[in-house]
């Protein structure tokens, strides 16, 4: 997908981009300081009270270290050294590659996700979660803190979606202790809504644990040859090929925000 062009309006003005949204907020309404950063798409709340009690946190040049500082989008806010803006809204839809690095930058100068997306958007943007370097299939980038922070809290069950090709295939048996529930080192993992498919088969889990997928059919004493996520919180990969990407639609942006309880946003 290529950079589109600035639409211009009867009078030849530049009209804002469909797929981005203003932050509702007016120039004397308070906010407060780590809900300002997280809507800068600096960091989460939760972090940003972090950079806050550390003392790297500066409003109109002074340094903030109390929590619940309330700030206005017309004041000057710094988080170490870097002024931040309530930019526009930006939510991206990609179909992730094998052999490609969840990250915003990797020292070792492999292909990331953000080299996918280098013309979606001016932006700064991040990967809501992550998928592991082999893991292909369906990732979700944005700059909204809240909205990130939220999918990948454990207690909002974000429903995850994946195709699973196995070294051996498993026995009908052992997809039902799947669906039972079985015991990893960090506790219990269950997998849902299982179905075979021409090639192995498909499940869903409703948290993030790190390659937890692979370590589930690890258990029964085979390996995972092909890992692919195909549904993310109802979002799906319909018409986006492999390597490409596109904005997320009014209503997904919304349905997303819906699901872990933030308010929608106004787009007119």
């Amino acid at each position: 997908m290529s950079r589109r062009r600035k639409k211009r309006n009867k009078r030849g003005k530049i009209e804002e981009p469909d797929h981005q949204v203003d932050q509702n907020y007016d120039e004397d309404e308070e906010i407060r300081l780590n809900k300002y950063i997280a809507h800068c798409g600096f960091t989460s709340r939760r972090k940003a009270d972090d950079y806050i009690a550390a003392g790297k946190v500066k409003v109109n040049d002074e340094v903030v270290t109390q929590m619940g500082v309330k700030v206005q989008r017309t004041d000057k806010v710094e988080v170490e050294g870097q002024v931040l803006s309530l930019e526009k809204f930006v939510y991206i839809l990609l179909n992730k590659p094998k052999d490609t690095i969840t990250t915003t930058d990797d020292p070792r100068n492999r292909d990331t996700v953000m080299d996918k997306i280098e013309n979606a958007t001016g932006k700064r943007v991040y990967p809501v979660g992550r998928l592991d370097r082999h893991t292909m299939g369906l990732l979700i980038l944005t700059n909204d803190g809240d909205l990130a922070n939220r999918l990948m809290h454990p207690s909002y069950e974000v429903r995850k979606t994946y195709e699973v090709e196995t070294e051996r295939g498993l026995k009908d048996d052992e997809l039902q202790k799947l669906s039972q529930g079985i015991e990893l080192e960090d506790g219990t993992a269950q997998a849902y809504n299982i179905a075979r498919t021409p090639d192995g088969f498909m499940l869903s889990i409703f948290e993030g644990r790190n390659r937890l997928v692979r370590r589930m059919v690890e258990y029964f004493g085979t390996e995972v040859t092909k890992l692919k996520r195909v549904e993310y919180a109802g979002l799906t990969l319909n018409n986006v090929k492999m390597g490409r990407w596109r904005y997320l639609k009014k209503g997904e942006i919304n349905g997303l925000r819906k699901l872990v309880k933030l308010d929608p946003l106004d787009f007119d």
